[in-house]
């Protein structure tokens, strides 16, 4: 019982250092660029224990994607369970952005679109952030920072139109993400904040 309980643990922390460094040699280098072959030589196994593990590489990327996107917004739940308003959620949000771009080479973004299983994944995906970021922008208003006489149902859609836009026209590859960020979301944001709300704004990014 012990040697089968060692062998499934052995198993396991296998798969999560496959996924591991799986991603990051796609971030290093773009997904397309990267081989099963690179991945098991990178963690000297050999390519039919990889093979065992994940029968293909768009498998291996679909579980890698939905890993570290269910991290990301774990993240930012429990930085909007513990603070005070969302302007500061927004900024942690932003922060945490601009890192991953920063991280990652931009031919990961775009050799995402070849595969069909991330596309749909995140096609789901987004319709249950939109349901969230509604509730957010919601608690905004309840809070004072942003306008009530806003449609924010309209709002959500606008960025994920947004968002949609950015990536199929590949503008992360063309402006730095601050760059998007500045231009793009908050200018969009300043324009359903209250004073109060713009105010804060603009003494965290002054700040940063």
């Amino acid at each position: 019982m012990q040697e089968i309980k060692n062998i499934s643990f052995y198993r396991q922390s296998l798969k999560d250092r496959i996924l591991d460094t799986s991603m990051i040699l796609f971030a290093e280098k773009g997904i397309k660029a990267v081989k099963m072959d690179d991945i098991a030589t990178r963690l000297s196994i050999s390519k039919r224990t990889l093979y065992e593990i994940y029968k293909d590489k768009e498998g291996l990327l679909f579980e890698g994607v939905k890993k570290y996107h269910s991290i990301r917004r774990e993240r930012v739940r429990q930085v909007a369970h513990n603070n005070s308003n969302v302007i500061e959620v927004i900024l942690f949000a932003y922060r945490e952005q601009v890192e991953a771009f920063r991280l990652t080479n931009p031919l990961f973004y775009s050799d995402m679109e070849r595969y069909p299983k991330i596309v749909k994944y995140f096609e789901e995906e987004n319709k249950s952030t939109r349901s969230l970021f509604l509730d957010f922008l919601r608690r905004g208003v309840d809070e004072g920072y942003f306008r009530d006489d806003i449609n924010y149902e309209l709002i959500a859609h606008m960025f994920e139109a947004l968002g949609k836009y950015i990536m199929s026209n590949q503008l992360y590859s063309k402006y730095t993400i601050e760059d998007l960020f500045m231009n793009i979301l908050f200018v969009s944001l300043r324009g359903f904040c209250t004073e109060r709300g713009s105010v804060l704004l603009d003494h965290h990014l002054n700040s940063k």
